[in-house]
């Protein structure tokens, strides 16, 4: 019956998993929007050159050595290190993938960035560039966006259905309780939604599951030494600080617990602080490389005299209230009052029923309370913490308790899983693509502007030359002064159409479609129902009813083609 369950949960997340909801810009922004333009060999092409060595690799040669099998591998490092990026790549900066127009968030562009390039090379860039290798093959130049997006999107059910499974099975020891934890896991919105997007905190749940796993193993034979499991938990180590500097509040335990091993057995934390500093070292030379694209000096002198080290960066930018208060600040119970019982729901409820205490269980606690200590508090961040939980935590034995509990997490996930998995600001992505599509574009549109919605991923327009204006929240007023002025503008020859995506709840654009009839014309250009902008709310003035009726009501984005009435414009 449970391996039904489970197949069962499997499917939900699949579907959901390629449904293109949008949980939140970084999900974008801090991923596949700033690693979609840049070529994942390029850092060890560089090496090899700066080293003085020549290469004088053939694609003809790999094509046919491709052919053997014992000669794949050979091959696929060949093309790492010697495939040229495509023909329509802009070479202003280190290593183009597909050459695609992208935005750079601050992160990125800071002097003192916080954001690290190791940790995207492998989860997105190998597959992105592996992607386009065979893409090619097929005698076309490049891969469309929406194939990455999709693609990018069962790369992370994969990894969730292999490896977030895979560690709650090593984790949970009884095969009775194990078959609960699995159920548990695959049957939240959790794992349907934020694991399968392209989130850091869903990279880092990975890490710390399987970090977790290691010191376990430590644990479990320390009359061995356990090198390999040592070697490996460092590298995790390294791989999630640069991926995210939350995670020493997930492995807190783990190293208390292993400190009497390490006494024992110094060998363990010699293969640990080696891998450790190894994949450090690693991590700080793509990163050099990455922020320093056009230094003058050697690749070498500069990591010996600038190293970019993102995150100690992170570290002293979170270190200062005043800069996450550009982020929002929330009070220490922030986590332990909204986030927890929004990740987990009844869940939360079961933690007083936890078999025994269990490191998977002090870890999510340690984490909770070291995160509450930080003003900026969102429920994302506590996202390693779910597994944890749900790994740890015995459901009811009662008929009728057990029974009810049941029903209330299936409506629990449910209504989360359709409203995150589907529904939430499901319209952007579907939109931005469709905008990228568009061979040629329609009449003179060049300019797009986004109102009300997510700020729209650019890549996504595969490289189009179209302008993204993102109005995010403004108010209706200035969002028409916006519009008008980039219409009024206009140079050229006969009146010019503008683009505008807005959802349909917004009451305000009704009102300015009607007044402005006889001046502006609005076409209606694409349209989409599946789309909530909770952002929209607006209970104070509408009422609970009126605010329902209208966001979910009148669900959807639209794209309109805006431009002068012909009379007005003559």
């Amino acid at each position: 019956m449970w391996r039904r369950t489970y197949l069962f949960f499997l499917l939900v997340r699949i579907y959901l998993a390629l449904s293109p909801s949008y949980i939140h810009p970084d999900e974008n922004f801090q991923g596949p929007e700033i690693i979609a333009g840049r070529y994942p060999g390029f850092l060890l092409r560089h090496l090899i050159l700066s080293s003085g060595l020549v290469l004088n690799l053939s694609l003809r040669q790999s094509a046919y050595d491709l052919h053997k099998p014992l000669l794949r591998p050979i091959v696929l490092s060949r093309v790492l290190i010697s495939l040229p990026p495509p023909a329509n790549v802009s070479h202003q900066h280190p290593g183009q993938i597909f050459g695609y127009t992208n935005l750079k968030t601050w992160e990125f562009t800071s002097p003192k960035p916080v954001r690290s390039l190791f940790p995207l090379w492998p989860v997105y860039g190998l597959p992105m560039q592996m992607l386009q290798c065979v893409w090619t093959e097929t005698g076309k130049e490049a891969v469309a966006p929406r194939v990455i997006y999709y693609a990018l999107r069962l790369l992370m059910f994969v990894l969730s259905f292999v490896l977030e499974d895979w560690a709650i099975h090593d984790l949970v020891q009884s095969p009775r309780e194990r078959r609960v934890a699995v159920v548990l896991v695959a049957s939240s919105y959790v794992t349907w939604t934020y694991q399968t997007h392209t989130f850091s905190n869903a990279v880092e749940t990975l890490v710390v599951l399987w970090s977790v796993v290691m010191t376990q193993r430590i644990l479990d034979h320390q009359h061995r030494s356990s090198v390999l499991s040592s070697a490996l938990l460092g590298s995790l180590v390294a791989f999630g600080l640069f991926n995210r500097v939350t995670i020493p509040a997930f492995l807190l335990p783990s190293g208390l617990y292993l400190v009497p091993h390490f006494l024992r057995k110094p060998f363990s934390l010699l293969a640990l602080s080696m891998t450790f500093i190894l994949t450090s070292i690693l991590a700080i030379a793509v990163d050099t490389y990455f922020y320093h694209p056009s230094s003058t000096e050697s690749f070498f002198q500069i990591l010996r005299s600038d190293p970019t080290i993102t995150p100690l960066n992170s570290l002293l930018y979170n270190a200062s209230t005043t800069n996450l208060s550009l982020h929002g600040l929330h009070p220490p119970y922030q986590h332990l009052i909204v986030s927890l019982p929004l990740l987990l729901g009844p869940a939360l409820l079961l933690c007083w029923y936890i078999r025994k205490p269990s490191l998977s269980m002090v870890s999510a606690l340690s984490a909770t309370v070291i995160l509450s200590l930080i003003p900026h508090q969102e429920p994302r961040f506590l996202l390693p913490a779910v597994p944890l939980v749900l790994s740890s935590i015995s459901v009811p034995r009662h008929g009728a308790l057990r029974r009810s509990w049941f029903i209330s997490w299936i409506i629990f996930n449910a209504m989360l899983g359709v409203l995150m998995g589907i529904y939430h600001q499901g319209g952007v992505v579907p939109a931005q693509l469709w905008l990228g599509e568009q061979q040629p574009y329609d009449s003179e549109i060049a300019q797009v502007f986004w109102w009300r919605t997510y700020s729209p991923p650019v890549w996504l327009l595969g490289g189009k030359e179209l302008d993204t204006v993102d109005l995010m929240g403004s108010k209706a007023e200035e969002m028409m002064d916006r519009v008008l002025g980039a219409i009024d503008g206009h140079k050229g020859d006969g009146p010019r159409s503008i683009g505008l995506v807005a959802p349909r709840s917004s009451v305000d654009l009704d009102a300015w479609i009607t007044k402005t009839k006889n001046r502006i014309v609005f076409e209606q250009m694409w349209i989409t129902k599946s789309h909530l902008n909770l952002d929209d709310l607006d209970v104070e003035e509408d009422g609970v009813r009126g605010t329902f009726e209208r966001v979910v009501g009148r669900r959807g984005l639209v794209i309109w083609k805006v431009s002068r009435h012909p009379e007005a414009h003559s």
